[in-house]
Protein backbone atom coordinates (compact mmCIF):
# COMPACT_ATOMS: atom_id res chain seq x y z
CA UNK A 1 0.00 0.00 0.00
CA UNK A 2 1.50 3.32 -0.39
CA UNK A 3 1.50 6.34 1.49
CA UNK A 4 -0.70 9.24 0.97
CA UNK A 5 0.57 12.35 -0.31
CA UNK A 6 0.24 14.12 2.96
CA UNK A 7 2.01 12.05 4.91
CA UNK A 8 4.65 11.89 2.16
CA UNK A 9 5.45 15.30 2.39
CA UNK A 10 5.76 15.12 6.72
CA UNK A 11 8.41 12.56 6.64
CA UNK A 12 10.20 14.32 3.90
CA UNK A 13 9.85 17.50 5.86
CA UNK A 14 11.07 15.62 8.96
CA UNK A 15 13.88 13.90 6.82
CA UNK A 16 15.16 17.27 5.76
CA UNK A 17 14.92 18.63 9.23
CA UNK A 18 17.09 15.65 10.70
CA UNK A 19 19.33 15.53 8.19
CA UNK A 20 19.74 19.37 8.70
CA UNK A 21 20.33 19.48 12.64
CA UNK A 22 23.54 16.96 12.07
CA UNK A 23 25.35 19.31 9.75
CA UNK A 24 24.29 21.91 12.36
CA UNK A 25 26.07 20.00 15.05
CA UNK A 26 29.66 19.10 12.97
CA UNK A 27 29.82 22.58 11.69
CA UNK A 28 31.82 24.41 14.55
CA UNK A 29 34.36 21.02 14.36
CA UNK A 30 37.38 21.24 12.43
CA UNK A 31 38.51 17.98 10.14
CA UNK A 32 40.65 17.27 12.84
CA UNK A 33 37.93 17.19 15.28
CA UNK A 34 35.79 15.05 13.31
CA UNK A 35 38.26 12.57 12.67
CA UNK A 36 39.67 11.54 15.50
CA UNK A 37 38.45 8.75 18.41
CA UNK A 38 39.00 9.16 22.16
CA UNK A 39 37.73 5.53 22.99
CA UNK A 40 36.79 2.68 21.92
CA UNK A 41 33.17 3.18 23.05
CA UNK A 42 32.56 6.61 20.63
CA UNK A 43 33.40 7.20 17.59
CA UNK A 44 34.47 10.47 15.55
CA UNK A 45 31.84 12.76 14.34
CA UNK A 46 32.96 11.85 10.95
CA UNK A 47 31.83 8.95 11.12
CA UNK A 48 28.45 9.28 12.57
CA UNK A 49 27.53 10.98 9.90
CA UNK A 50 28.35 8.73 7.87
CA UNK A 51 27.00 6.05 9.57
CA UNK A 52 23.60 7.23 9.70
CA UNK A 53 23.65 8.26 5.78
CA UNK A 54 24.17 4.54 5.45
CA UNK A 55 21.78 3.48 7.12
CA UNK A 56 19.49 5.18 4.44
CA UNK A 57 21.45 3.65 1.89
CA UNK A 58 21.37 -0.02 3.03
CA UNK A 59 17.72 0.12 3.85
CA UNK A 60 16.04 2.90 2.63
CA UNK A 61 17.00 2.82 -1.10
CA UNK A 62 16.53 -0.38 -2.20
CA UNK A 63 18.51 -2.77 -5.19
CA UNK A 64 18.11 -0.15 -7.95
CA UNK A 65 19.92 2.82 -6.10
CA UNK A 66 23.85 3.49 -7.57
CA UNK A 67 26.00 3.58 -4.20
CA UNK A 68 28.10 6.20 -3.63
CA UNK A 69 31.43 4.35 -3.26
CA UNK A 70 31.31 0.55 -2.45
CA UNK A 71 33.80 0.46 0.30
CA UNK A 72 31.39 2.63 2.54
CA UNK A 73 29.34 -0.41 3.20
CA UNK A 74 32.49 -1.94 4.83
CA UNK A 75 33.02 0.98 6.72
CA UNK A 76 30.38 2.52 8.27
CA UNK A 77 28.12 -0.75 9.22
CA UNK A 78 28.14 -0.09 12.82
CA UNK A 79 26.79 -3.93 14.36
CA UNK A 80 24.48 -5.28 11.43
CA UNK A 81 25.84 -8.48 11.08
CA UNK A 82 23.32 -9.85 8.23
CA UNK A 83 24.59 -6.75 6.11
CA UNK A 84 28.40 -8.12 6.10
CA UNK A 85 32.02 -8.02 7.82
CA UNK A 86 32.48 -4.05 8.98
CA UNK A 87 35.75 -2.18 9.92
CA UNK A 88 36.78 -2.71 13.89
CA UNK A 89 34.75 -0.38 15.93
CA UNK A 90 38.21 0.40 18.40
CA UNK A 91 40.12 1.81 15.16
CA UNK A 92 37.34 4.22 13.45
CA UNK A 93 39.49 6.92 14.60
CA UNK A 94 42.02 5.71 11.78
CA UNK A 95 39.90 6.17 8.88
CA UNK A 96 41.31 9.64 7.60
CA UNK A 97 40.06 9.13 4.17
CA UNK A 98 37.12 9.62 3.25
CA UNK A 99 37.72 12.87 4.35
CA UNK A 100 34.69 14.83 5.62
CA UNK A 101 34.24 17.21 2.57
CA UNK A 102 33.69 13.38 1.19
CA UNK A 103 31.18 12.60 3.65
CA UNK A 104 29.44 16.04 2.76
CA UNK A 105 29.02 14.97 -1.19
CA UNK A 106 28.08 11.71 0.62
CA UNK A 107 25.48 12.77 2.51
CA UNK A 108 24.02 15.15 -0.31
CA UNK A 109 24.31 12.23 -2.51
CA UNK A 110 21.85 10.21 -0.81
CA UNK A 111 19.60 13.14 0.96
CA UNK A 112 19.19 13.34 -3.18
CA UNK A 113 18.12 10.02 -3.59
CA UNK A 114 16.23 9.75 -0.94
CA UNK A 115 14.38 12.90 -1.64
CA UNK A 116 13.89 11.41 -5.32
CA UNK A 117 12.32 8.11 -3.87
CA UNK A 118 9.92 10.54 -2.29
CA UNK A 119 8.84 12.15 -5.22
CA UNK A 120 8.13 8.80 -6.78
CA UNK A 121 6.04 7.17 -3.78
CA UNK A 122 6.45 5.07 -0.82
CA UNK A 123 5.12 1.69 0.10
CA UNK A 124 3.71 1.58 4.03
CA UNK A 125 7.00 -0.63 4.44
CA UNK A 126 9.73 1.71 2.84
CA UNK A 127 8.13 4.89 4.59
CA UNK A 128 8.58 2.87 8.17
CA UNK A 129 12.29 2.35 7.44
CA UNK A 130 12.66 6.22 6.79
CA UNK A 131 11.17 6.73 9.77
CA UNK A 132 13.11 4.47 11.30
CA UNK A 133 16.22 5.81 10.15
CA UNK A 134 15.47 9.57 11.00
CA UNK A 135 14.98 8.36 14.95
CA UNK A 136 18.15 6.38 14.14
CA UNK A 137 20.09 9.59 13.33
CA UNK A 138 18.66 11.59 16.15
CA UNK A 139 20.23 8.87 18.50
CA UNK A 140 23.48 9.57 16.58
CA UNK A 141 23.15 12.79 17.03
CA UNK A 142 23.25 12.52 21.03
CA UNK A 143 26.13 10.73 20.51
CA UNK A 144 27.63 12.88 18.19
CA UNK A 145 27.57 15.02 21.20
CA UNK A 146 28.76 12.82 23.47
CA UNK A 147 31.69 11.37 21.92
CA UNK A 148 32.94 15.49 20.60
CA UNK A 149 32.71 16.60 24.76
CA UNK A 150 34.78 13.28 25.60
CA UNK A 151 37.56 13.65 23.21
CA UNK A 152 37.81 17.68 23.59
CA UNK A 153 38.03 17.42 27.68
CA UNK A 154 40.93 15.38 26.97
CA UNK A 155 42.76 18.08 25.64
CA UNK A 156 45.14 19.60 28.16
CA UNK A 157 43.88 23.09 28.04
CA UNK A 158 39.62 22.10 27.69
CA UNK A 159 38.54 24.42 24.73
CA UNK A 160 35.09 25.07 23.83
CA UNK A 161 33.09 24.42 20.74
CA UNK A 162 30.13 27.19 21.82
CA UNK A 163 29.98 30.40 23.41
CA UNK A 164 27.15 29.55 26.04
CA UNK A 165 26.97 32.53 28.58
CA UNK A 166 28.37 32.70 31.81
CA UNK A 167 24.97 31.32 34.32
CA UNK A 168 25.29 32.49 38.21
CA UNK A 169 25.50 29.74 40.74
CA UNK A 170 21.38 28.89 42.00
CA UNK A 171 21.34 26.09 45.05
CA UNK A 172 19.35 23.52 44.59
CA UNK A 173 15.14 23.00 44.76
CA UNK A 174 13.89 21.84 47.59
CA UNK A 175 12.92 18.56 47.51
CA UNK A 176 9.77 16.36 48.05
CA UNK A 177 8.40 13.29 47.50
CA UNK A 178 5.52 12.47 45.46
CA UNK A 179 3.41 9.16 46.26
CA UNK A 180 2.52 6.68 43.64
CA UNK A 181 -0.11 4.07 44.60
CA UNK A 182 0.61 0.73 43.38
CA UNK A 183 -2.09 -1.68 41.94
CA UNK A 184 -1.62 -3.20 38.28
CA UNK A 185 -0.18 -0.52 35.80
CA UNK A 186 -0.26 -0.88 31.79
CA UNK A 187 3.52 0.77 31.13
CA UNK A 188 5.18 0.70 27.69
CA UNK A 189 4.27 1.24 24.14
CA UNK A 190 0.77 0.53 22.95
CA UNK A 191 1.80 -0.49 19.18
CA UNK A 192 -2.48 -0.04 18.12
CA UNK A 193 -1.17 3.69 18.08
CA UNK A 194 2.20 3.64 15.93
CA UNK A 195 1.84 5.46 12.53
CA UNK A 196 4.18 7.62 10.93
CA UNK A 197 4.28 10.36 13.10
CA UNK A 198 5.12 12.00 16.43
CA UNK A 199 4.10 8.39 17.88
CA UNK A 200 6.62 6.68 16.46
CA UNK A 201 8.64 4.39 19.03
CA UNK A 202 11.36 1.89 18.94
CA UNK A 203 10.79 -1.69 19.04
CA UNK A 204 12.36 -2.27 22.31
CA UNK A 205 9.65 0.18 24.22
CA UNK A 206 7.12 -2.85 23.35
CA UNK A 207 4.68 -4.79 24.22
CA UNK A 208 2.46 -2.82 26.51
CA UNK A 209 2.05 -5.39 29.09
CA UNK A 210 0.91 -4.94 32.72
CA UNK A 211 3.49 -4.63 35.74
CA UNK A 212 2.51 -5.07 39.80
CA UNK A 213 3.68 -2.47 41.67
CA UNK A 214 3.77 -1.52 45.43
CA UNK A 215 3.05 2.04 46.72
CA UNK A 216 6.49 3.77 46.84
CA UNK A 217 7.30 7.61 46.52
CA UNK A 218 9.57 9.39 44.02
CA UNK A 219 11.57 12.72 44.45
CA UNK A 220 9.99 15.71 42.60
CA UNK A 221 13.64 16.32 41.29
CA UNK A 222 16.97 14.61 40.16
CA UNK A 223 19.71 14.45 42.76
CA UNK A 224 21.64 17.86 42.41
CA UNK A 225 25.34 18.62 42.17
CA UNK A 226 25.30 20.53 45.70
CA UNK A 227 23.57 17.23 46.71
CA UNK A 228 26.58 15.37 45.42
CA UNK A 229 29.11 17.76 46.65
CA UNK A 230 27.48 16.64 49.99
CA UNK A 231 27.98 12.73 48.96
CA UNK A 232 31.72 13.76 48.31
CA UNK A 233 32.63 15.61 51.25
CA UNK A 234 30.80 12.79 53.23
CA UNK A 235 33.69 10.27 51.85
CA UNK A 236 31.38 8.48 49.09
CA UNK A 237 34.07 7.59 47.02
CA UNK A 238 35.76 6.54 49.83
CA UNK A 239 33.33 3.66 51.21
CA UNK A 240 33.37 0.70 50.27
CA UNK A 241 30.50 -0.12 52.01
CA UNK A 242 28.18 2.01 49.51
CA UNK A 243 29.40 0.37 46.98
CA UNK A 244 28.23 -2.93 44.80
CA UNK A 245 31.16 -4.91 44.48
CA UNK A 246 32.00 -4.20 40.80
CA UNK A 247 31.35 -0.51 41.29
CA UNK A 248 34.10 -0.54 44.20
CA UNK A 249 36.27 -2.17 41.81
CA UNK A 250 35.86 0.49 39.21
CA UNK A 251 36.14 3.25 41.82
CA UNK A 252 39.64 1.43 42.51
CA UNK A 253 40.68 0.92 39.19
CA UNK A 254 39.56 4.02 37.33
CA UNK A 255 40.21 6.40 40.37
CA UNK A 256 36.74 8.31 40.99
CA UNK A 257 36.79 10.44 42.87
CA UNK A 258 33.98 12.67 41.40
CA UNK A 259 31.65 12.71 38.46
CA UNK A 260 32.99 12.99 34.93
CA UNK A 261 34.31 16.03 33.50
CA UNK A 262 34.88 17.53 36.92
CA UNK A 263 38.13 19.43 37.21
CA UNK A 264 39.75 19.60 40.43
CA UNK A 265 41.46 23.30 40.06
CA UNK A 266 43.39 24.62 42.56
CA UNK A 267 41.47 23.00 44.86
CA UNK A 268 38.29 24.04 43.50
CA UNK A 269 35.74 21.76 41.49
CA UNK A 270 35.06 23.33 37.83
CA UNK A 271 33.32 21.22 35.54
CA UNK A 272 34.05 20.84 31.41
CA UNK A 273 31.30 21.45 29.06
CA UNK A 274 30.99 22.20 25.46
CA UNK A 275 31.53 26.16 25.96
CA UNK A 276 34.49 24.86 27.88
CA UNK A 277 35.50 25.04 31.70
CA UNK A 278 33.02 26.41 33.83
CA UNK A 279 32.50 26.95 37.73
CA UNK A 280 30.10 24.09 39.12
CA UNK A 281 26.47 25.39 39.34
CA UNK A 282 24.29 23.84 42.45
CA UNK A 283 20.84 23.40 41.38
CA UNK A 284 21.94 21.89 38.19
CA UNK A 285 21.15 18.14 37.78
CA UNK A 286 24.55 15.92 38.62
CA UNK A 287 25.64 14.92 35.28
CA UNK A 288 27.61 12.42 33.80
CA UNK A 289 27.82 9.30 36.71
CA UNK A 290 27.62 6.33 36.65
CA UNK A 291 25.31 3.16 36.98
CA UNK A 292 27.49 2.57 40.06
CA UNK A 293 28.14 5.95 41.35
CA UNK A 294 24.04 6.59 41.10
CA UNK A 295 23.00 3.08 43.06
CA UNK A 296 25.75 4.49 45.92
CA UNK A 297 23.95 7.74 45.89
CA UNK A 298 20.88 6.59 46.61
CA UNK A 299 22.38 3.71 49.19
CA UNK A 300 24.12 7.12 51.25
CA UNK A 301 20.92 8.96 50.78
CA UNK A 302 18.68 6.81 52.44
CA UNK A 303 16.65 6.08 49.02
CA UNK A 304 16.90 3.79 46.19
CA UNK A 305 17.12 3.57 42.42
CA UNK A 306 13.38 3.27 40.64
CA UNK A 307 12.18 0.26 38.54
CA UNK A 308 12.47 1.98 34.64
CA UNK A 309 8.20 0.79 35.19
CA UNK A 310 7.79 3.13 38.67
CA UNK A 311 9.65 5.29 36.96
CA UNK A 312 7.27 5.85 33.69
CA UNK A 313 4.50 5.14 36.03
CA UNK A 314 5.40 8.62 38.08
CA UNK A 315 6.05 10.10 34.77
CA UNK A 316 2.60 9.94 33.53
CA UNK A 317 1.27 11.05 36.44
CA UNK A 318 3.26 14.19 36.60
CA UNK A 319 2.24 14.83 32.64
CA UNK A 320 -1.59 14.19 33.55
CA UNK A 321 -1.23 16.34 36.47
CA UNK A 322 0.96 19.51 34.83
CA UNK A 323 0.92 18.57 31.26
CA UNK A 324 4.24 17.64 29.38
CA UNK A 325 6.69 19.56 31.36
CA UNK A 326 10.48 19.41 30.07
CA UNK A 327 13.31 20.32 31.02
CA UNK A 328 16.59 20.89 28.83
CA UNK A 329 16.60 18.94 25.61
CA UNK A 330 19.17 19.83 23.04
CA UNK A 331 19.99 23.15 22.18
CA UNK A 332 22.93 23.75 19.86
CA UNK A 333 24.04 27.01 21.55
CA UNK A 334 24.07 25.29 24.93
CA UNK A 335 24.61 21.52 25.30
CA UNK A 336 24.04 21.10 29.25
CA UNK A 337 21.44 20.76 31.60
CA UNK A 338 19.26 23.47 33.00
CA UNK A 339 18.14 23.80 36.61
CA UNK A 340 16.94 20.84 38.02
CA UNK A 341 12.80 21.24 38.42
CA UNK A 342 9.92 19.38 38.60
CA UNK A 343 9.65 17.88 35.13
CA UNK A 344 11.09 14.27 34.54
CA UNK A 345 12.14 14.56 30.90
CA UNK A 346 14.92 16.24 30.06
CA UNK A 347 18.39 17.82 31.47
CA UNK A 348 20.15 14.33 32.04
CA UNK A 349 18.58 10.91 31.55
CA UNK A 350 17.61 9.19 35.12
CA UNK A 351 19.71 5.45 36.01
CA UNK A 352 16.81 3.34 36.75
CA UNK A 353 17.29 -0.16 38.86
CA UNK A 354 16.21 -2.23 36.05
CA UNK A 355 18.59 -4.54 33.77
CA UNK A 356 17.63 -3.68 30.27
CA UNK A 357 15.62 -6.84 29.59
CA UNK A 358 12.69 -7.72 26.79
CA UNK A 359 9.62 -7.37 27.56
CA UNK A 360 6.94 -10.12 27.41
CA UNK A 361 6.60 -11.10 24.19
CA UNK A 362 8.93 -9.04 22.72
CA UNK A 363 10.22 -10.54 19.00
CA UNK A 364 12.97 -8.38 17.32
CA UNK A 365 12.16 -7.50 13.45
CA UNK A 366 13.04 -9.68 10.84
CA UNK A 367 16.13 -9.47 8.88
CA UNK A 368 18.98 -6.91 9.61
CA UNK A 369 17.21 -4.47 11.04
CA UNK A 370 16.12 -6.82 13.72
CA UNK A 371 19.70 -6.10 15.07
CA UNK A 372 18.77 -2.63 16.41
CA UNK A 373 17.96 -3.35 19.95
CA UNK A 374 17.32 -7.03 21.08
CA UNK A 375 20.72 -8.22 20.66
CA UNK A 376 21.73 -5.63 23.07
CA UNK A 377 19.51 -7.32 25.92
CA UNK A 378 22.74 -8.58 28.58
CA UNK A 379 25.00 -6.99 30.58
CA UNK A 380 23.26 -3.30 30.37
CA UNK A 381 20.97 -1.25 32.55
CA UNK A 382 18.38 1.21 31.87
CA UNK A 383 18.20 4.99 31.97
CA UNK A 384 14.43 6.73 31.24
CA UNK A 385 13.80 9.96 30.81
CA UNK A 386 15.60 12.33 28.45
CA UNK A 387 19.06 14.79 28.54
CA UNK A 388 20.22 17.79 27.00
CA UNK A 389 21.40 16.70 24.16
CA UNK A 390 18.06 14.80 22.88
CA UNK A 391 16.65 16.55 19.96
CA UNK A 392 13.32 17.85 20.81
CA UNK A 393 10.74 15.54 19.59
CA UNK A 394 12.81 12.37 20.16
CA UNK A 395 11.76 12.19 23.88
CA UNK A 396 9.17 10.18 25.33
CA UNK A 397 7.57 8.72 28.61
CA UNK A 398 8.13 4.90 26.91
CA UNK A 399 11.74 5.32 25.94
CA UNK A 400 14.43 3.23 27.11
CA UNK A 401 17.90 4.10 26.54
CA UNK A 402 20.74 1.65 28.04
CA UNK A 403 23.78 1.68 28.73
CA UNK A 404 26.72 -0.76 30.80
CA UNK A 405 27.01 0.25 34.33
CA UNK A 406 30.27 1.69 34.43
CA UNK A 407 29.60 4.10 31.58
CA UNK A 408 29.91 7.96 32.25
CA UNK A 409 30.01 9.98 28.96
CA UNK A 410 26.68 9.98 28.51
CA UNK A 411 24.64 12.68 30.14
CA UNK A 412 23.41 10.47 32.86
CA UNK A 413 21.94 11.68 36.17
CA UNK A 414 19.24 10.33 39.20
CA UNK A 415 16.50 10.45 40.51
CA UNK A 416 15.85 8.86 44.15
CA UNK A 417 13.21 6.44 44.91
CA UNK A 418 11.50 5.03 48.84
Amino acid sequence: MALATASLSTLADRFTEVRALTELLAAPLSAEDQTAQSMPDASPTKWHRAHTTWFFEEFVLGESYEPFDDTYRYLFNSYYEAVGPRHPRPERGLVTRPGIDDIRRYREHVDAAVHALLGNGLSEQTAALLLLGTHHEQQHQELLVMDIKHLLSRHAFGPAVISRPDESDVGSAPLAWRAVEGGLHLVGHDASSAGHDSRFRFDNEGPQHRVHLEDFEIASRAVTVEDWLAFMDDGGYRRPGLWLSDGWHAVQERGWRSPDYWWDVDSTWMVFTTAGVRPLRRGEPVCHVSFYEADAYARWAGGRLPTEFEWEVAARAVEEQRGAPRGQLLDTDRVHPGLAGEHMVGDVWEWTASAYLPYPGFSPAPGAVGEYNGKFMSDQHVLRGASCATPAGHERLTYRNFFPAASRWAFSGLRLAR
